[in-house]
């Protein structure tokens, strides 16, 4: 048996109309919105009883996906948000872009702040980290030559 693809990377918000906006900005498009609740979804996660609004979003090459979360029931028990790069778990989503100076002049009229500073790797990529919406932490790269 063979791996065929990852589907998706989920995120949990609190605003997942500001969430959605923002990755909008960024260049992902929104596949759609919809509610899932019911015992068959608290079977999956191992939640129970669940009522969740997700959206899907989408890269626009079409083989990446965000699934952005905002539980209604059961109430979130942990935030991760702010937590240095270095702590344990998935912590970042990575992106490229075309133009890193453009798409953070973009991304700071969202709320983006530049966590270090946008770096040069061997004359082949700018990098850099930002925290979006909810302080989720975003990393940026741009191919150079």
């Amino acid at each position: 048996m063979a791996l065929k693809r990852m589907d998706n990377v989920g995120i949990v918000v609190e605003d997942l109309g500001e969430t959605i906006d923002f990755f909008r900005e960024l260049g992902l498009e929104l596949e759609g919105r919809a509610t899932v609740e019911g015992e068959w979804a608290g079977r999956v996660t191992g939640l129970g009883d669940q009522h969740v609004e997700i959206a899907m979003m989408r890269t626009p090459d079409g083989h990446s996906r965000l699934e952005l979360s905002r539980f209604i029931r059961p109430a979130v028990v942990a935030d991760h948000r702010n937590a240095p790069v270095n702590a344990l778990g998935y912590l970042r989503v990575m992106f490229t872009v075309d133009d890193i100076d453009d798409t953070l002049a973009r991304l700071s009229k969202r709320g983006a702040q530049l966590v270090g500073e946008v770096v040069e790797y061997k004359d082949v990529y700018r990098l850099c980290y930002i925290r979006g919406p909810e302080g989720l932490l975003i990393g940026l790269a741009q191919e150079l030559g």
